[in-house]
């Protein structure tokens, strides 16, 4: 049996007031007058956190626009637009959420990897190390910390460039920096923690490593969304940790069901990974009963709705190309039904599903 070489991210610093550290941390990993190039989220115009990111020499900032999710052409426009104004850079450095975290990774690879990002949508595809490259959550929930993957959406496909290359080699995991996220994005996306670790421990993939930093992450997002009354700095904490353990739990396993549907979702709608699981985890009793039961209570006390009637106006055409990019993601079908799960997720059956949505 063939066992999976799990390529973890190089180094964590974890702490409240961790990212006061960033200087030093990026200091020998400079390398000659190249530039440390930042991606901060567009959510923080305006705001201090942007004073506070360590500048030095020809050092730039970019505001990224993740109302999106991060497409294949922006990976590309990004990393062309650097090789031009500097040749090369000593790094890539994503302040955000998920999002902005998956695009600092992607470009980070195409500043080294020939064509274009859509070329790497795959498992294994990526041949040549990207920049040196920092994950920095503002937002906690959606591993993309740790993962080994990118949430890309190409001309053809919404698909990661999954690679022993995409990790990152250094993440700054400060809940500090979590502490004014709006609630209900806070929510989706640590649900999409929750949703993980639900999908990790019912698949058929799950072993002892996955299962040790599922039960983990889901007993630590227990303690936030259903245990407590209103948030706290030690919630802050306890998400930033769940969202770590939940990119763990899949990393040496797989996601499922509520995954692979919503990113049919997130590939014609352009609706968010976060938003998306939870619509479509609102709809899996039949694959996950206790998971969707312990979900919906979790929306119902802490407030949220969950948007309904997503695809109420969709055409056949369209319900068939968001069918073509979901049974695509075999690796998912696979671990939430078996080896089998083409007899068991038909057309038919997915269709049925997204009519729901």
């Amino acid at each position: 049996m063939q066992f999976k070489n799990l390529k973890l991210v190089d180094y964590v610093v974890y702490g409240r007031g961790a990212f006061n550290q960033l200087d030093e941390i990026l200091a020998p990993r400079r390398k000659d007058s190249f530039p440390m190039i930042f991606f901060l989220d567009h959510f923080f115009i305006g705001k201090p956190l942007a004073s506070r990111i360590p500048l030095r020499g020809k050092d730039k900032i970019i505001y990224v626009d993740v109302t999106f999710e991060p497409k294949t052409k922006q990976v590309d426009a990004l990393a062309a637009e650097l090789k031009a104004e500097f040749g090369e850079v000593s790094g890539i450095i994503g302040i955000g959420g998920g999002s902005t975290m998956d695009l600092a990774k992607a470009v980070s690879l195409m500043m080294t990897n020939p064509g274009s990002s859509a070329d790497y949508q795959g498992w294994d595809l990526v041949k040549l190390p990207g920049v040196f490259k920092v994950g920095i959550p503002t937002l906690s929930g959606t591993g993309a910390e740790v993962s080994r993957t990118t949430v890309l959406t190409g001309p053809v496909r919404k698909l990661g460039m999954n690679s022993d290359f995409t990790p990152f080699n250094q993440i700054v995991l400060d809940p500090e920096l979590t502490k004014n996220a709006p609630t209900n994005q806070r929510f989706y996306t640590g649900m999409d923690c929750y949703i993980h670790c639900v999908e990790s421990l019912d698949g058929t993939f799950i072993n002892e490593f996955s299962r040790s930093y599922g039960e983990k992450a889901m007993d630590l997002c227990r303690k936030v969304f259903v245990e407590k009354d209103k948030w706290d700095e030690e919630s802050d904490e306890q998400l930033m940790m769940a969202s770590y353990a939940g990119g763990m739990s899949i990393a040496y396993s797989q996601v499922g069901v509520a995954h692979a549907v919503s990113y049919g979702l997130s590939f014609l709608l352009g609706t968010k990974h976060c938003i998306g699981n939870c619509i479509v985890m609102n709809h899996l009793e039949e694959f996950y009963p206790a998971g969707v039961k312990e979900f919906k209570f979790m929306v119902e006390k802490n407030n949220i709705e969950i948007p309904t009637g997503i695809c109420a106006n969709l055409t056949e055409d369209q319900f068939d190309t968001m069918m073509d990019v979901t049974l695509g993601m075999k690796p998912l079908w696979e671990n939430a039904l078996g080896k089998d799960w083409e007899t068991i997720m038909t057309r038919e059956k997915l269709r049925a599903l997204y009519g729901k949505l």
